[in-house]
């Protein structure tokens, strides 16, 4: 199903580009006065950019609705936040399973616990949209509550500091064995493997796509306080799994930070004969034919209540539906190639354009 099908086009969105009836630039957490989005750490700088307001392309490039401004929060950051004005307190949702379980919180009013430093909270309304970096998975249901929309194609490598010429191109049994401690070492070198903390939808798509190892002795598996995507965690002959889109948007300055650049650290590929990107930082781009295999490439999601969007619903929000709507103009979910355009901020961050714009529904019950 398109979401085409589910609302109408056209100037009843309320959707704001440029900064049109804008006041200010929002800061990095806002307190939202319209939406929230909370969870995956490999979305959230692209859609900070996006709803704080970004130049990155030439020309500023901003999403509101109806010029309300909305608030996009970090997965890493403080233990708690406050997503709405007199909004409840609540743990910070680490990861896009956080996020969705977070989001399933603010529909079915039961309490939500993000991280064990803050106590349970109910949280009905305080979450709109979820960021996941993958799909619905064993969760996928026809008819379900939930609705994922594409939001930009990624794919998935490694970051390693230390090896060899070798360490550059594992292929999926390699790192299959390296991960079940069965092989620990490359070309002689010995290899330390780190997985992402348990509620990162990077983490979840890696194990899958080189075939579900049960993690050996040998793996540091990070804690909910350590951030997927950053390089820097590596210590000597370590290996984490890795966005390409993070790792080109953070080499070509597009983020705040760069852990790319951190002594001796360089990314891998995971399929066979090909390169995640091309060209060299400020300046990579990425490489369509990594990101279609079959394998370690991956379409991202903004996920939504999907009575919200559905225009025949009596709990129906247009203001909700056009953000995630793929056939408006500058939509979150769009993908224009103007330089005023959502799609050419989301190039800028390293992803290209989604393999389909049909949404997944999932969960049967919330």
């Amino acid at each position: 199903m398109k979401l085409k099908k589910l609302v109408a086009m056209g100037a009843a969105c309320g959707i704001a580009i440029a900064g049109f009836g804008v006041a200010s630039m929002a800061s990095a957490e806002p307190v939202s006065n319209s939406y929230a989005l909370v969870g995956s750490d490999t979305l959230q700088d692209s859609v900070n950019a996006i709803t704080n307001g970004t130049t990155l392309t030439g020309s500023l490039v901003r999403v509101t609705s109806s010029n309300k401004t909305l608030g996009n929060f970090d997965a890493f950051g403080t233990t708690a936040i406050q997503t709405k004005q007199a909004g409840a307190f609540f743990g910070r949702p680490a990861g896009s399973s956080a996020g969705v379980n977070a989001l399933r919180a603010s529909i079915n009013g039961k309490p939500y616990t993000g991280n064990s430093a803050v106590p349970a909270r109910i949280i009905t309304g305080q979450v709109d949209i979820a960021r996941s970096s993958g799909g619905p998975g064993t969760n996928a249901n026809a008819n379900g509550l939930l609705a994922y929309v594409p939001y930009g194609r990624d794919a998935v490598g490694f970051a390693f500091k230390g090896g060899d010429a070798a360490w550059a191109s594992l292929t999926a049994a390699q790192l299959k064995s390296i991960y079940d401690c069965s092989n620990t070492t490359v070309n002689g070198v010995t290899v330390k493997p780190r997985i992402p903390q348990s509620g990162s939808g990077t983490r979840s798509f890696f194990l899958s796509a080189i075939g579900n190892p049960t993690l050996g002795s040998c793996v540091t598996d990070a804690t909910g306080t350590t951030p997927e995507n950053d390089a820097s965690v590596l210590g000597d002959n370590e290996l984490i799994p890795f966005s390409a889109a993070s790792w080109v948007a953070q080499a070509n300055g597009a983020t705040g930070t760069n852990s790319t650049t951190a002594t001796g650290v360089s990314f891998g590929s995971a399929v066979a004969g090909q390169t995640a990107f091309t060209g060299t930082a400020p300046n990579l781009v990425p490489n369509k034919a990594y990101y279609d295999d079959a394998t370690f490439g991956r379409d991202t999601y903004l996920v939504v209540e999907f009575a919200r969007i559905s225009s025949s619903d009596a709990k129906y929000d247009a203001g909700l539906a056009n953000l995630v709507n793929p056939s408006v103009t500058n939509s979150l979910t769009s993908f224009g190639s103007l330089n005023t355009s959502v799609g050419a901020v989301k190039k800028k961050f390293g992803f290209l354009a989604p393999s389909t714009t049909a949404i997944q529904r999932a969960f049967a019950t919330l």
